[in-house]
């Protein structure tokens, strides 16, 4: 028989780390080559993992909740074959502070991420579920080892951010309390912990209700995981990044007749609906070349500049949430490869089938607000990247048209763009002359095009 390390793989372009979801094997299970063991949320796309190897599942190395580097041992499957040295029965104490070490590496993420990961780490144990504070995975860990309860855990005194405990809390914690040990104190200091346990026991069971009372007729909702990582990257981006808007009107009338003219023709083809957002993504693609010192992010004090132009679609799903998937080297593809990318990237979406790479590597962000009926909008950021631009609804209004007789007065079909940018590398004339690039593509179509 042999012991085969199951580790957390990569997946997807800057995914450096996962969190544990669901387990869906049991130590002692059988497991087929690329059957799914176990579900993973990145800061990307929740997924499963599939086996590595087939065999019996032996051990789970990680609990659900916690955060993992990829690369980090997750599992131990047992196959038959002879005996390896790669998956020792139990860790020698060098590994087990080599694993400490990787939670440490994990606590940076953890902590940035709230409360979501102490959903999972908190109800490990029915012991740890009447937390009233954040712990993060590794304080979690470091408590779960050292036999710490939740109620001893809860008198510790944090100094990290909002009075959060960290680790250099807990060592010192534990230093004396060990030094307690030696002096015969912990006779007296032993039952307080206890004794507080069994109080939390005996609270009842409106104790555990939100601590603020918001009155007769509201109903608390907790967000969901996704909400709740929308919610935080969102304050981070405006943290970040001083935004700046910039807002031009387009006259769209040539290229809405155009694709009135070809949208049936596509759709019977090549079974592919020929909305506007892909020809807004060409034009916005081809403005990126105009101007590249768009398509960069920032690192402290540095600019880097990207050569591949990966322009992301906001996509809003079913449940009120908002995903961005990626269509990669946009500037590479015609109208029709853009079409089709598009259709497919906004299917997978709301079937929940997007892969970590398909919304990896973005450089630019295109929000298309119009199909909602919306006319203005002052979208944020998506970090690293330094802007985005939102399009409006493509509306009927009386404008003013040039012609060879003069001026006249003519229904056209007219349509608000929105860019936001970081105003600590692009500055409003960089950042109104690519919308107004942009308008251009769009305004300046060329009708003679065949898709």
């Amino acid at each position: 028989m042999a012991k085969i390390e199951m580790v957390m793989p990569k997946m997807g372009e800057s995914v450096m780390e996962g969190t544990i979801l669901t387990w869906l094997k049991e130590v002692g299970d059988e497991i087929e080559q690329d059957e799914s063991v176990l579900e993973v949320a990145t800061d990307k796309v929740d997924t499963e993992v599939p086996a590595t190897h087939a065999g019996t599942l032996v051990e789970i190395l990680v609990e659900e909740g916690e955060v993992v580097q990829v690369g980090a041992p997750i599992a131990i499957i047992e196959t038959v074959g002879e005996e390896t040295a790669d998956a020792p029965s139990s860790p020698a104490p060098q590994q087990k502070e080599e694993k400490v070490e990787e939670k440490e590496l994990a606590l940076e993420a953890a902590t940035s991420n709230g409360g979501s990961q102490m959903n999972g780490a908190v109800h490990q144990q029915n012991d740890f579920a009447t937390a009233t504070r954040f712990y993060s995975p590794l304080v979690m860990s470091i408590a779960k080892e050292e036999k710490i309860s939740m109620s001893e855990l809860e008198t510790i005194e944090g100094t990290g951010l909002e009075g959060r405990v960290t680790k250099s809390d807990m060592f010192t914690y534990l230093k004396n309390r060990q030094n307690g040990n030696k002096g015969g104190s912990q006779q007296t200091q032993a039952p307080a912990p206890v004794q507080a346990k069994k109080e939390t026991k005996q609270q009842p069971l409106t104790q555990l209700q939100p601590s603020k009372s918001y009155g007769n007729g509201i109903e608390v909702v907790e967000m969901d995981r996704m909400r709740k990582m929308i919610a935080q990257r969102m304050v981070e981006s405006k943290r970040t990044s001083p935004h700046v808007t910039s807002f031009i009107e387009a006259d769209l009338t040539n290229l809405v007749n155009w694709r009135n003219k070809w949208k049936r023709v596509v759709k019977e083809r090549d079974g592919v609906a020929l909305t506007f957002t892909p020809i807004f993504v060409e034009a916005v693609a081809k403005a990126i070349q105009d101007f590249p010192k768009i398509n960069c992010s920032v690192d402290g004090d540095n600019i880097l500049m990207k050569k591949a132009i990966n322009v992301g679609i906001a996509v809003a799903l079913p449940n009120d949430n908002l995903i961005v998937p990626v269509i990669h080297n946009t500037n590479e593809l015609n109208l029709l490869g853009i079409t089709r990318k598009v259709s497919e990237l906004v299917e997978k979406a709301r079937n929940n089938k997007l892969s970590p790479d398909d919304l990896s590597g973005g450089t630019y962000t295109l929000s298309n607000i119009g199909s909602f009926g919306n006319m203005l909008g002052t979208p944020i950021i998506m970090q690293p990247q330094v802007a985005i631009m939102s399009v409006g609804a493509i509306v009927k209004k009386p404008a003013v048209v040039e012609t060879e007789q003069g001026d006249m007065i003519g229904i056209r079909h007219m349509m608000y763009l929105s860019h936001s940018y970081d105003h600590r590398v692009v500055d409003g004339a960089l950042g109104g002359k690519f919308v107004r690039r942009v308008a251009d593509y769009l305004e300046n179509f060329d009708v003679t095009r065949t898709i």
